[in-house]
């Protein structure tokens, strides 16, 4: 069941998830764990299966109707089972953007790329690494 949990964004359970989305840097933690807390416009969900939550998705809906991927993680154990594509179209459904777009590594970007976004990679003038512009563009068309 997919549902809203930015008021359990204290819990360990759901801090374990965002550790593995900003990949265990604690100030990204503690900066995630505050932009879900204080809520609008940033939306913390999560997709529950047998009472425990299986993956997340973080994300902003901007102004121009972009829904801004900020955190994507599966539970280790849950991985390839179809959970993350499960919260990217789940978070599509809910928030009815006309594009998604999200920054990621290249393990992301591979993800991203096997569920029919478009990939630009670019250098992160902040720390020089190479990242991954993932975007989806909705098509009203093929909604379901």
């Amino acid at each position: 069941m997919f549902k809203s949990i930015n008021s359990r964004v204290d819990e360990p359970a759901i801090q374990d998830l965002l550790e593995y989305a900003v990949l265990f840097d604690p100030d990204a933690l503690e900066t995630a764990v505050r932009l879900y807390r204080a809520g609008d416009p940033y939306k913390l969900y999560g997709y529950e299966e047998e009472g425990a939550i299986a993956g997340i998705i973080g994300y902003r809906v901007t102004a121009s109707q972009t829904l801004e991927i900020t955190h994507l993680a599966v539970h280790p154990e849950q991985r390839m089972k179809g959970y993350g594509r499960a919260l990217v179209l789940l978070a599509l459904t809910e928030a009815g953007p006309e594009r998604m777009e999200a920054v990621t590594d290249e393990e992301g970007a591979e993800f991203f790329r096997s569920i029919g976004f478009q990939i630009t990679g670019f250098q992160d003038q902040a720390s020089g690494e190479e990242r991954f512009r993932c975007i989806y563009e909705v098509d009203e068309n093929n909604e379901e």
